[in-house]
């Protein structure tokens, strides 16, 4: 267990399809003061309704405002930062500074996805990721990593067609993927707070399968065979603009299918054993 006690947690995100898992993980807990921080103006909606019936203090602010930022931020302890897809660097930058001003001890941005190999040249897609990371390792705050692969929910973005039994390969099928539930993913960013490895550190979670494993799984809870799509070609069509050319999110797919590296998981220093892709598609039709 960590040797450091946080009492307060503020979740900027806390609505979305992760942060809510993360702020529902940290109620159930019992020991923390949950705030979801949101963008003003209010506009109270169904997932916030149910984390205020459950304890936690919705607040609003203007996430362009440092100083409307520090004042609902202030007393925070822990702020994890579940900010959507976009300009990760520009859609954070502010919570940093606001946090650090405001005395936050320990700031958790929005990884939640694969992990790449130090140095090697970003993703356009995550070159704000980067970025933050370096504003954020100077700026004397804690923070944490935390990697967590592809969501079960969300395979069929990353080629995974459950729909009409199509799986797109953007790379051999003996690649790998990590993958995981969002309700884990929660869990594990909640229990992070009492691992003392998380402190400036990177927390890995997660199964690692390739795609074939996978591929094989989805077809064994579907009970059909599915038909598979090679297109490896995606990178070099993008990158030389050679017609069609591949949208940017099919470009991002490859690069992550490509270049994702897969250190050992974390998965042994928690409390609580994962839901595994068979459980989970075994719950969910498929």
């Amino acid at each position: 267990m960590s040797d450091k006690q946080f009492h307060t947690v503020t979740i900027a995100g806390a609505t979305g399809n992760l942060g809510f898992h993360i702020a529902n993980a940290l109620l159930n807990e019992g020991s923390y003061n949950v705030t979801a921080l949101r963008r003003k103006p209010e506009n109270i909606n169904e997932k916030a309704k149910l984390l205020a019936s459950k304890g936690a203090k919705i607040v609003y602010a203007d996430f362009n405002d440092k100083n409307d930022l520090i004042n609902v931020i202030k007393g925070t302890d822990v702020f994890i930062s579940v900010v959507g897809h976009g300009d990760y660097y520009n859609n954070q930058i502010m919570l940093v500074n606001a946090s650090k001003e405001a005395g936050v001890k320990r700031f958790i941005p929005s990884e939640f996805g694969s992990e790449f190999a130090q140095g090697m040249e970003p993703h356009p897609i995550l070159a704000g990721k980067y970025k933050l990371r370096e504003v954020l390792e100077k700026s004397g705050l804690e923070y944490t990593y935390i990697f967590n692969g592809v969501f079960y929910e969300f395979l069929e973005v990353f080629g995974f067609d459950a729909k009409n039994k199509k799986a797109t390969f953007y790379t051999d099928g003996n690649a790998k993927l990590r993958i995981i539930s969002l309700a884990d993913a929660g869990r594990y960013t909640a229990e992070s707070l009492k691992i003392p490895e998380a402190r400036n550190g990177i927390i890995r979670v997660g199964f690692t399968l390739t795609l074939n494993e996978l591929l094989q799984k989805l077809e064994e809870a579907s009970g059909s065979k599915w038909e598979v799509v090679e297109d490896k070609d995606v990178q070099r069509r993008f990158k030389e603009k050679i017609d069609p050319v591949p949208p940017l999110i099919d470009d991002f797919k490859a690069f992550i299918s490509n270049n994702a590296v897969y250190h050992d998981t974390d998965n042994d220093k928690f409390s609580f054993t994962p839901l595994s892709i068979t459980e989970f598609l075994n719950s969910n039709a498929v």
